[in-house]
């Protein structure tokens, strides 16, 4: 336990009836990236209000730690560890950039130098320098959502919360903030990160826990997910009917799809599995002119969990 930023047992939330978290576990390691994903209303946003200090849990909930603090006994500790930010800017736009960065240093309490010293540091890291004396109603939405996370930062905090912190961002503007998400956790931060981007915990996660009616439906690596779901397989396409004929029977397990000259063989898309099947080719002495890996994706994953429709996806890799 001693090496995990966040660590909640049975932590819950009720409005009323509406019972919003029932029971969700979250076991963070230091030094790490964790997602949940879930669709709106899963309780995503109302986890992280509880783990920050921002809502409180129902007196139900076990325990609940964060940054190694008791959020019942010590919560000014953990204000002290963590740093969050929401899906909607918290800025002050009829000032600048930079008297929004200073304000945040006098609400640490950070002597004057410090304080001027940290902003310029972090204006800097963020490439914000050059817009530091514009009010922030004249950023672009890249640059609040940078600004954003530069003020979070100013106190220092070994634990992010970053809720959808790239909702509304153009593609550039959200590879952009995932390098400085990457780029925090290398510095030895430790990020919790809700998202409605299943690409994003595909790219950023180290884990990642699927939220769906107030409960952990699944959890572990986006690899471990994705073989949670059937429907993985390799598909070979010939162009000599010949070997098409022979591969055939040497993959009896394969559908046939003789109009295209197509086998489809049932795989879960690892090397072993994809070796065993070159070797059984081998045997035959025929060659397949394309080979196609098909893997369940984090798509696939979301909506057999979350019990939406399937959205045909395109194939993850190619071989030729």
């Amino acid at each position: 336990m001693t090496n995990l930023a966040i660590a909640a047992n049975g932590l819950r939330k009720s409005y009323g009836d509406k019972v919003v978290l029932d029971g969700v576990d979250l076991m963070v390691p230091a030094g790490t990236i964790f997602s949940l994903l879930g669709p709106n209303g899963a309780g995503k946003t109302t986890a992280v209000k509880i783990l920050s200090t921002l809502l409180s849990p129902d007196p139900a909930s076990g325990d609940l730690r964060v940054g190694g603090h008791d959020l019942a006994t010590d919560p000014q500790a953990v204000r002290a560890a963590t740093g969050v930010t929401g899906q909607f800017s918290a800025l002050d736009n009829l000032i600048t950039g930079e008297e929004n960065m200073l304000l945040m240093a006098d609400l640490h309490h950070l002597p004057k130098r410090e304080g001027r010293q940290a902003v310029a540091e972090l204006l800097k890291r963020f490439d914000l320098t050059d817009a530091a004396t514009k009010p922030a109603s004249t950023y672009s939405g890249g640059m609040k959502r940078r600004l954003d996370l530069a003020m979070t930062l100013v106190g220092k905090p070994r634990v992010i919360f970053l809720d959808e912190p790239t909702t509304g961002l153009d593609p550039r503007s959200r590879h952009d903030m995932w390098q400085i998400i990457r780029e925090l956790v290398a510095d030895g931060a430790t990020v919790l990160l809700t998202t409605q981007y299943l690409e994003e915990a595909d790219e950023l996660a180290d884990r990642i826990a699927v939220l769906h009616d107030g409960k952990i439906a699944a959890e572990g690596t986006a690899d471990e997910l994705k073989r949670l779901i059937p429907g993985g397989h390799v598909r070979l396409r010939f162009t000599d009917p010949a070997a098409y004929q022979a591969a055939a029977l040497a993959l009896r397990d394969a559908t046939r799809d003789d109009d295209s000259l197509t086998l489809q063989v049932p795989s879960d898309g690892s090397h072993r599995e994809l070796r065993a099947i070159l070797d059984r080719l081998d045997s035959a002495a025929v060659e397949a002119d394309e080979l196609t890996v098909h893997t369940p994706d984090l798509d696939d994953v979301f909506f057999a969990l979350t019990g939406g429709a399937r959205v045909p996806h395109q194939p993850t890799e190619a071989v030729r």
